[in-house]
């Protein structure tokens, strides 16, 4: 067979599902040879929605999410979602076609060294010598993505290499997993855990990779410690749960306001630094950390553990907890109790256009509670970090690593492929949607029914907020847009705008409903920015 053959059958062995990605002149073995397989190819309308679609199918499926391209300007089109993928430990496989081995060595057409630029934003990159290394290129390139901490990994495939001939199969798969924790840390950690006099527990999605989440809301109720979760950590612990603090890492005074400033042990589960700096939560670089993860612990001034529980998260709790004599404090719920108090407050505000705490109610109440939300990056990421209510992990997608912008709409396409049974929403701003709103036609040709909220300001929010905030006035954020009701008739699809603040949930639920992509263009009164700024403090979470 062919090399390229070879290769399309060593990701059938690994359980390849979907490729996205756009066909080039430099992968037309690759392309030819998926006609063969049971691999779905996604054709999209850009390689940057292509990464954000492997990257959101990894992220929800804990399996490596797979993107395609050609050499050169496809390869580098694909950079952005690789490396939002690897820094929000996503695991994900990038493919990218290459010229010929016989014009690497010097300046030709589109000819970049790929495997170099890929190198610093992935966990393993590699270019195809020869047909004899695929099977162990692409089983490492698998394995190295899905093992914690779980990422991208890069496989650059010469043209020439892929119509060579070959006779070999795919290796065996059998994925890496956690090692067991240390008895004498599990020891340790119970005996300092019995002995605090204020714990806390930070939780982040570690957890949830980990599938650790019942260990985790048991754990903390059974020793009657509070709970909170990072932003990318949403659901970890249902919202309802009696110990559960909500998410953290907006505001300056969330050190204070959900216990840290006042626990003398803090528990970090799952914890990613990338989530929520630590210098924000453990400014006095005094408090004793206990860090409970599948992987030793990032260097950091503010992170200094005291000891570490390093293996299988859930065995770990569950070990722990059977050795830690439990507490009698009650939860401090400032936080959860302050949010509920503030969308109750504009459950029925009419004011338009809409404040976001209201988006947020309407779109809460409107959708079931194991549907999907995928929140791009921008003012509205604010709003619906701290106050979109979750009881289920992964059912608010925030990238908090990286934190690309125009990542909602293709992972929202991802999203529905992994879970077609759910409905799935794209929370976005208007310049968000505008990088990737192209995807809308892979959507619609693919009849994947999604919804896509546009918060729509005119403006780069977020931006604009932090300005304010600083200099008191703004500079260059302002912009237009395009008549988004009549933008997504263009591609067949429903557009709505809402005109009334009453209108609101009305159209979600019926956006909801249809079997179809639906835009709706929401204005957005963002003067509530500032407000939230001089009532809890200057914002910490960064774009």
């Amino acid at each position: 067979m062919k090399a390229a053959e070879l290769f399309v059958k060593a990701l059938e062995n690994e359980g390849v599902e979907y490729i996205f990605g756009i066909p080039g002149e430099e992968n037309l073995d690759v392309m030819d040879a998926l006609l063969d397989s049971h691999i779905q190819f996604i054709t999209t309308r850009h390689e940057q929605g292509a990464a954000f679609m492997a990257d959101v199918y990894g992220r929800l499926t804990g399996r490596a999410g797979v993107c395609i391209a050609t050499l050169g300007p496809g390869a580098t089109n694909l950079i952005t979602g690789v490396a939002d993928a690897n820094m929000d430990h996503a695991p994900l496989i990038a493919i990218a076609g290459q010229a010929s081995t016989h014009r690497l060595h010097k300046e030709s057409h589109q000819v970049l060294d790929l495997e170099a630029m890929f190198r610093p934003i992935t966990k393993y990159a590699s270019r195809i010598v020869s047909p004899e290394v695929i099977p162990e290129v692409v089983r490492k390139a698998f394995k190295v993505a899905q093992t914690e901490k779980t990422g991208a990994c890069f496989i650059e495939f010469p043209e020439n290499i892929a119509e060579m001939e070959i006779d070999d199969v795919p290796l065996r798969v059998k994925n890496a997993s956690a090692p067991e924790p240390a008895a004498e840390e599990i020891e340790r950690a119970a005996e300092v855990i019995s002995n605090a006099k204020s714990p806390i527990i930070l939780a982040g999605n570690g957890v949830i990779r980990a599938d650790a989440c019942n260990e985790l809301a048991e754990f903390s109720e059974k020793l009657g410690i509070p709970i909170a979760n990072t932003f990318m950590a949403k659901g970890v612990v249902p919202f309802r749960h009696p110990m559960a603090l909500g998410s953290v890492g907006l505001q300056s005074n969330d050190y204070a306001n959900c216990g840290f400033a006042n626990a003398d042990v803090i528990i970090c589960i799952g914890y990613d630094i990338v989530e929520y700096h630590p210098y924000l939560w453990h400014p006095s670089r005094d408090r004793t950390i206990i860090h409970i993860d599948t992987t030793h612990a990032e260097v950091d001034a503010h992170y200094s553990i005291s000891l570490a529980v390093v293996g299988n998260i859930r065995h770990s709790l569950n070990r722990v907890a059977a050795l830690t004599t439990p507490h009698q404090g009650k939860a401090m719920r400032t936080l959860r109790d302050s949010l509920i108090t503030e969308m109750n407050i504009h459950r029925d505000d009419i004011e338009f256009p809409v404040k976001p705490q209201k988006i947020i109610w309407d779109l809460r109440t409107a959708m079931d509670l194991q549907d999907i939300v995928i929140c791009d990056v921008g003012a509205h990421k604010m709003w619906m970090s701290r106050m979109f209510r979750c009881e289920y992990p992964n059912t608010c997608i925030i990238s908090n690593g990286f934190a690309s912008m125009g990542i909602a709409v293709p992972g929202a396409i991802a999203a529905k492929l992994a879970n077609p049974q759910r409905k799935v929403v794209a929370v976005t701003g208007d310049a968000g949607f505008l990088m990737n709103s192209q995807e809308i036609e892979t959507a619609m040709r693919l009849n994947i029914a999604i919804v896509i909220l546009v918060w729509n300001d005119a403006s780069y929010g977020l931006i604009e907020w932090k300005q304010q905030n600083q200099f008191g006035r703004t500079s260059h954020v302002q912009f237009t847009n395009p008549d988004f009701v009549q933008y997504a008739q263009s591609f067949g699809a429903f557009g709505v705008r809402v005109e009334k603040t009453e209108q609101l949930m009305p159209i979600l639920k019926e956006a909801l409903d249809r079997n179809t992509v639906t835009v709706i263009d929401c204005p957005v009164d963002y003067r509530e920015n500032l407000k939230l700024t001089e009532a809890l403090g200057q914002l910490t979470l960064t774009i």
